[in-house]
């Protein structure tokens, strides 16, 4: 009686209510911190959510209790479905979204899972040639395991919150076919829609492949590639693919793409900052002022080892007489300056080899012209007359005959080598043989007279 006749002298009743609803608060309070610095795991501690009413008296209106699960994963856990396909003929591949860490050191990638079925693993080589066991066996050989989140999983040390892509820069890279076929035009086709918010994980990392191809890395991603064999750290995703998509060679199947190779040539072209859209349109009934101002360019692949034009002076000489500009070039420096000069002519020639591969960077309406050796004709055709027309380039063939060939001087004329070359596919197996006889030992020697025509046929092409 005498506490409340005091408080009753000194406050209102108002304010009697407020000093009430302080305390309990404050009792509250202290009771949580209590309980908070006392338990040992937080991840079990019990929150309870209590509902107060300010009016009146203090009256607690409701109490519900949650638990915290033993383990939250890094990034929402969606209802997943089959996260790898092993089945692709031309390249094995992970896509993931939820909880992802990998841990590069080891090779090893978690995808944190609720599916409490059986853990599931994948070995995954990120590189897009599957079946060829000698581009294969040099690449890093990746572990992709589905985890129940109850298990022992690694703890993030890095966080990332763009998706990352997986690959490889091993195998064949450092060939310019392979570096386009099995790693750029692949790349492109799976980091593209990100617009550049995607982080580069790459494997078997070449410092000189980074620096030489650094424009086309650049805008397909705005962060710095990471060396994953080197990580330490255990870095952990939103979403990650594993492996490339491929689909066709040196080209796009558009039917499992949302892309063409003529995306990817003007991506290429806006990367380098080519100026020439179109090829030379020449006039039918044109003047010899316009004739002169207009002249195609002709661009005469050249190679110094294997498959080299012996006669490259004859060929210049009947090019020139029939109205083209001429170069002649082995395309080996660097890249931006090869870009930009390929761009500039009209019409490419070469010998089937990986010179034939900057045609990526020919204006449209241009012309290929490939000449095929003996024992060329399936290679030649899947690896450049199929691109050269899906990048809307027109593309002539000239096969050699028997007496172009340089094996006419190694083989007699009813040896096998020259009577029946192969005219399919070869198999893994059977390529280091194949490639020794007809791509390692085959000059060619052009029939001027013969060639005279395909060069009339180009020139018909940009009148076209």
């Amino acid at each position: 009686m005498k506490y409340d006749s005091f408080f009753a002298r000194s406050f209102s009743k108002h304010e009697q209510k407020k000093l009430g609803i302080g305390a309990f608060v404050s009792c509250f309070i202290l009771a949580a911190t209590f309980c908070f610095l006392f338990k040992p795991e937080i991840r079990h501690f019990r929150v309870v959510n209590v509902k107060v009413s300010l009016r009146g008296s203090p009256k607690i209106l409701a109490i519900t209790e949650e638990v915290t699960k033993p383990k939250k994963p890094y990034f929402e856990i969606e209802q997943e479905k089959q996260i790898c396909n092993v089945l692709h003929p031309r390249a094995d591949l992970c896509e993931m979204k939820g909880d992802i860490r990998i841990h590069g050191n080891s090779s090893t990638i978690f995808f944190v899972s609720i599916d409490e079925e059986k853990n599931n693993s994948w070995n995954i080589r990120p590189y897009a040639r599957k079946g060829d066991d000698r581009a294969m066996d040099s690449v890093t050989n990746l572990i992709v395991k589905k985890v129940h989140i109850s298990q022992q999983i690694p703890i993030c040390t890095r966080n990332y919150t763009v998706p990352a892509v997986v690959f490889s820069t091993k195998g064949y890279a450092g060939n310019h076919f392979h570096d386009f076929s099995d790693v750029l035009i692949p790349l492109f086709q799976t980091s593209r829609r990100f617009n550049g918010e995607v982080q580069f994980l790459i494997t078997n990392k070449m410092p000189w492949w980074i620096k030489k191809f650094k424009p086309v890395l650049q805008r397909l991603s705005k962060y710095e590639a990471i060396d994953i064999d080197k990580e330490k750290d255990v870095l952990c995703f939103p979403s990650m693919t594993i492996g490339l998509k491929a689909n066709k060679e040196f080209s796009i199947n558009t039917s499992e793409s949302s892309y063409t190779m003529l995306d990817f040539t003007k991506f290429l072209k806006s990367t380098y900052s080519l100026k020439r859209k179109f090829a030379v349109r020449l006039k039918k009934n044109a003047d010899d002022d316009q004739r002169r101002k207009n002249k195609p360019r002709l661009l005469i692949i050249s190679r110094s080892r294997t498959r080299r034009f012996t006669n490259i002076e004859a060929i210049v000489t009947l090019a020139k007489s029939l109205g083209f500009k001429v170069g002649v070039e082995e395309t080996r420096e660097n890249l931006v300056q090869v870009a930009k000069k390929v761009n500039s002519f009209d019409v490419l020639m070469g010998v089937h080899g990986a010179g034939l591969t900057n045609m990526v960077f020919l204006p449209e309406n241009a012309s290929v012209i490939q000449i095929v050796g003996l024992g060329m004709e399936w290679v030649s055709k899947e690896d450049f007359e199929i691109p050269a027309m899906d990048m809307n380039l027109k593309y002539l063939g000239y096969k050699i005959s028997v007496n172009e060939s340089s094996l006419i001087q190694q083989y007699p004329l009813e040896h096998h080598v020259l009577k029946d070359p192969p005219g399919n596919m070869i198999s893994p197996k059977g390529w280091a043989s194949y490639r020794k006889v007809y791509l390692d030992e085959q000059d060619v020697k052009i029939d001027v007279n013969r060639f005279r025509g395909t060069l009339l046929k180009a020139l018909e092409l940009l009148r076209s």
